[in-house]
């Protein structure tokens, strides 16, 4: 497979895809296996003395050379008064994320931040305590009680429904809401629709780190779930928003990167998603069709060189060139 042809798009959407279709059928992925839920399946990357990063969950798959978990990327910010939670993977792994947190701190878990709707980032909540407050923006909140299928992917498990609305928000914003102070302060921040209508930018101030879920969720194809609110048309705005808003951030968590970047790389994710979208504008406008668009688009080699990698065997493109085009007049 050649990396500069892109048949296939990084981040929550394949992942999700592919972590659902291996929990029912069993299965093992490319470039690796299945992750049973325990502690040790959890690798915990400390940020900041207070902040770690814990990766891992469902089957592995390989991007580029790399073995990816296909769960999003859970953090951890240990406040004074407990432990505060970016996203909680997929079913299963509730538990082993409070274990995995018994080795680092003792202090109990108290918020729950979700980044937007999805399976692999929302599906642990409903095995923390029932008092641990479930924070997301208010789109995510609505979306949480239906888990609509995904774009192009699977039907998704209604475990809140199934466990009595257990794990779904509790608190809610707009556009922006800070949470805590002083050094433990943490703001919520929404752009606009990017992956889905809800993505949450989470921002630790103090220590000058960003959380950007599946807004960001690696370096690809930005994936595109339109049954729950995405745009295409819109992703790069988004994006532009939050480079101009989100100052003095040093390192980036990105949904499923195998390693934290920086704005200067969500600042070129933001170029390659507004090159993507345009070069299918063009297309259309052109009065060519999704297939010549498919079939002949090449990543940029200037981003096949910061490690932009094609993905075929988890998740054709099609599906996000179908939203752009629909939404292209």
């Amino acid at each position: 497979m050649t990396r500069g042809l892109v048949l296939g798009a990084f981040g929550g959407v394949w992942a999700l895809a592919a972590a659902i279709g291996a929990a029912q059928q069993g299965r093992s992925g490319p470039g690796g296996g299945q992750q049973e839920p325990s502690a040790d399946a959890i690798q915990a990357e400390k940020i900041r003395d207070n902040l770690h990063v814990l990766r891992g969950g469902g089957r592995t798959v390989q991007i580029g050379g790399v073995n990816v978990p296909q769960a999003g990327t859970t953090a951890a910010f240990i406040t004074a008064n407990g432990v505060v939670l970016v996203d909680t993977k997929l079913p299963g792994w509730g538990k082993p994320i409070m274990d995995k947190l018994k080795e680092i701190t003792d202090k109990p878990i108290t918020t729950i931040i979700n980044t937007h709707t999805h399976m692999d980032h929302v599906g642990g909540n409903v095995e923390f305590p029932a008092t641990v407050e479930v924070v997301t923006h208010e789109n995510t909140a609505k979306l949480m009680q239906e888990m609509r299928q995904v774009t192009g992917g699977p039907v998704q498990p209604n475990l809140f429904k199934d466990n009595n609305g257990r794990g779904l928000p509790s608190r809610t914003f707009s556009d922006r809401v800070t949470l805590g102070s002083g050094n433990d302060r943490i703001d919520l921040y929404h752009f606009g629709r990017a992956h889905t209508s809800g993505d949450a930018w989470v921002v630790f101030p103090a220590l000058r780190v960003l959380h950007a879920g599946d807004a960001f969720p690696g370096k690809g194809v930005p994936p595109l779930d339109a049954n729950n609110g995405a745009s295409g048309v819109e992703y790069p705005e988004t994006i532009a928003k939050a480079i101009a808003a989100l100052t003095n951030i040093d390192i980036v968590i990105t949904g499923h990167y195998h390693t934290t970047l920086t704005m200067a790389d969500l600042r070129s994710f933001g170029e390659f998603t507004r090159e993507f979208v345009q070069a299918v504008q063009a297309t259309k406008r052109a009065g060519r069709t999704i297939d010549d668009f498919v079939n002949t688009w090449r990543i940029p080699e200037r981003f096949v060189k910061e490690g932009y990698a094609s993905t075929e065997h988890l998740r054709p493109i099609r599906p996000d060139v179908e939203v752009i085009w629909n939404e292209t007049k």
